[in-house]
């Protein structure tokens, strides 16, 4: 039998919607009444139930004809009161703990007087004070008083503004807002250790620390070909352009912190021992407002999703047309600021350089500066946290505003996609071109084993005497992991990561038989197009399909294959200073490139 709460005998007095008998004042004896012999009853079934455990069968079936007895006037004291089934209990508990307060509160008032049942018989017939809403009905040697409101009661009140404690009833709004305050306490502790942790993981350190890096690329690349212009852009006519083989890349170089925020950067290209480079070349300061951090030195141009991504995880073995021509050997001397927002939703970055690949000599001698301010901003609209980023979508847009000023950065040129001797695209310098824009938006959507990229990029050159130049291009390329692996994302500076394959290519002898690991597998396919010729400046429109087909043996060692079929349009090296072309040579032709590439860094 369920146990009878006093609590639900209590009503409302105030409230319109519970105008009723019940509120008024004549039969607030009544609501007295009832309240007392739902108290009484709920003690007496408690009394019998005690009873009739320890007693003989017969004394058991009396304290049961007795509880039946009970039952009979719980059910009609029921029978009177507002029925409370839809109460929220929460609001019953706000409710008691309230009550019970403000009677702790009366009882102190009371101290010293023998009169305590005449007041609290007066209270019952006094108004309600500070705009209290509800109903007090206290009962000598009864329990604490409780309130409970009617359903629409509550609800109004829930939507209402909290209100200070101070001799008013506190309503459920007010046990609301209580653990709404409680929560945001436990959220202000949570973000402050969030911060304390942020400030934690900086390391302080007593003395420059060091790293030592590099990576070992060797290729090779075979160009057959039966068309005359091939052969002369290739610079072996009238044979086929030379094949390649040999390091493509050879780089070591040493990285580390020269204080807590500090960081410095050298990098060092070994290919052409007879022609050795600088790479990245910088030093910077960490950690601060607004920019993650600040670079100063030789280091890569904010545009170009294709140069970004570092050669270590390139899909294709070289970068698409435009990318290589609009920022051909990506790195110059400038500042450059990076940043990123906190949920790495955002990131960017901006400087300004000058045009001037000082790779090869290090130093600048003239006055005739070619001044360059560019920047990116990206988002990644999308990244699937519970995959561990095995989803993502990523959007950018890139410019730059150039001051060549009829310089030798006044130039675009670019290989076929392949490690070509000499550059089969070229625009030759452009003397009269004084000032150029570039402008570029890519897209990547990643969903598991699948990758979707693409780049639009183009320029338009302002000419001291002449019209201006349009040149563009783009690329897009899908690649697929044949085994269960993926690409990774870089969130904080919008590009590609290192892949870590599920599982390492071996082979190995054990008591077993021979154990192997087949690594992991990729295959990617590459339409491209790059247009160089404007305005009887024909530096040539290039349209090329590649495959490739990757082979991951770990995180650090990989084997690539590529195949790629191009056609080359509207190119003389007349209108480029190249020289005259020999006589029968067309302004087209196709061809055919094949490349292999074994890759380990460190």
């Amino acid at each position: 039998m369920p146990a009878v709460n006093f609590t639900d005998y209590i009503v409302c007095s105030d409230c319109a919607d519970c105008a009723d008998s019940w509120a008024l004042p004549a039969n607030r004896a009544k609501q007295k009444v009832l309240v007392m012999a739902a108290w009484t009853i709920e003690m007496l079934r408690k009394r019998i139930c005690t009873f009739s455990c320890r007693k003989s069968i017969g004394k058991r079936l009396f304290a049961a004809s007795l509880l039946m007895a009970v039952a009979l006037c719980n059910s009609w004291v029921s029978a009177q009161v507002v029925n409370w089934q839809d109460q929220d209990p929460a609001d019953v508990l706000a409710d008691v703990l309230t009550a019970s307060t403000q009677a702790t509160g009366a009882g102190s008032n009371a101290a010293g007087s023998n009169a305590a049942g005449s007041n609290a018989a007066t209270s019952n017939n006094a108004q309600p004070q500070n705009g209290s809403s509800s109903q007090e009905i206290l009962a000598t040697d009864a329990p604490p008083p409780v309130k409970i409101f009617p359903e629409k009661h509550l609800n109004e009140q829930k939507h209402s503004a909290a209100t200070p404690v101070s001799n008013t009833s506190i309503s459920n709004t007010s046990f609301t807002s209580l653990i709404d305050r409680i929560e945001a306490l436990e959220a202000a502790a949570v973000s402050k250790q969030r911060a304390s942790d942020d400030v934690a993981e900086i390391e302080i350190i007593k003395k420059p620390t060091i790293t030592v890096f590099g990576r070992a690329m060797l290729d090779y690349w075979a160009f057959p070909s039966d068309s005359p212009l091939v052969n002369w852009v290739g610079g072996n006519y009238p044979n086929n352009p030379k094949p390649f083989l040999g390091f493509r890349r050879l780089r070591l170089g040493a990285k580390g912190l020269a204080s807590e925020n500090m960081e410095y950067k050298l990098q060092m290209e070994f290919a052409q021992p007879d022609a050795v480079t600088f790479k990245d070349a910088y030093l910077g300061w960490l950690n601060l407002p607004w920019n993650d951090k600040i670079l100063i030195g030789n280091q890569k141009r904010p545009y170009g999703l294709a140069h970004l991504d570092s050669s270590r995880y390139m899909v294709f073995m070289e970068r698409p047309y435009v990318v290589d021509a609009f920022n051909n050997d990506a790195r110059r001397l400038g500042v450059e600021a990076y940043g990123y927002s906190d949920d790495e939703r955002w990131n960017w970055r901006y400087g300004g350089f000058d045009m001037q690949n000082i790779a090869k000599v290090g130093r600048i001698y003239n006055n005739q500066f070619e001044p360059e301010a560019a920047g990116r901003i990206a988002n990644t609209i999308w990244y699937d946290e519970m995959s561990g980023g095995r989803g993502y979508a990523h959007w950018a847009l890139s410019g730059a505003v150039c001051f060549p000023n009829g310089g030798p950065t006044a130039r675009f040129r670019t290989r076929p996609e392949a490690y070509s001797e000499k550059a089969w695209f070229d625009t030759g310098q452009i003397t009269n071109g004084e000032s150029y824009q570039l402008g570029g938006v890519e897209g990547v959507i990643n969903v598991n084993q699948l990758s979707v990229v693409g780049e639009y990029m183009g320029v338009t050159m302002q000419r001291t005497g002449a019209t201006n130049l349009n040149f563009h291009g783009g690329y897009v390329y899908v690649a697929y992991w044949l085994t269960n692996d993926y690409s990774p994302w870089k969130r904080q500076r919008g590009v590609l990561g290192r892949t870590k394959p599920n599982e390492n290519f071996f082979i190995v002898q054990t008591d077993e038989g021979r154990r192997r690991g087949w690594g992991a597998w990729q295959i990617a396919g590459r339409f491209s197009r790059g247009d160089f010729s404007d305005q009887g400046i024909e530096g040539g429109v290039g349209q090329s399909f590649s495959f490739a087909l990757n082979w991951w043996w770990n995180p650090y060692a990989r084997m690539q294959f590529n195949y790629i079929n191009g056609a080359i349009s509207q190119r003389n090296t007349a209108t480029t200073g190249g020289g005259a072309m020999p006589a029968g040579v067309p302004t087209s032709g196709n061809y055919n490139c094949f490349g292999t590439q074994f890759m380990i860094d460190w």
